[in-house]
């Protein structure tokens, strides 16, 4: 069982930056950043496995940096540039099994099975 409690989430205008946390209750191999906008599908944002190997939405690259603390147990989001398309509510997710996700499955939400309660992210030009 892992618990997932994000924080961090807030209001900023275009071109602010915003640090997200989630603390977590157990490490899994993949952990990962994922955020829905109303009326949008869920997507994956970025995703860091327990070799710190990771992966970007092509959205995101060279904006945002998923980082990872084991002596902390907590996961990071760090947002950079931001722009009004990243208001979204933003959730992290763990897998369930310890087995190996090859890079291509990093941000795959059927992959992930714990997911924590989101934080907002509101962004306006």
């Amino acid at each position: 069982q892992v618990q997932l409690v994000e924080s961090g989430g807030g209001s900023v205008q275009a071109g602010g930056s915003l640090s997200l946390s989630c603390a977590y209750s157990n490490s899994r191999n993949l952990m990962a950043w994922f955020r829905q906008a109303p009326g949008k599908e869920l997507e994956g944002v970025a995703g860091i496995d327990s070799g710190a190997s990771t992966k970007y939405a092509d959205s995101v690259k060279g904006r945002f940096t998923i980082s990872k603390d084991g002596a902390k147990n907590t996961l990071y989001l760090q947002m950079n540039s931001l722009k009004p398309e990243d208001t979204a509510m933003y959730t992290c997710a763990a897998v369930r099994s310890d087995t190996y996700y090859a890079w291509s499955e990093f941000l795959l939400p059927s992959k992930y099975f714990y997911w924590g309660h989101g934080t907002q992210v509101t962004v306006s030009s």
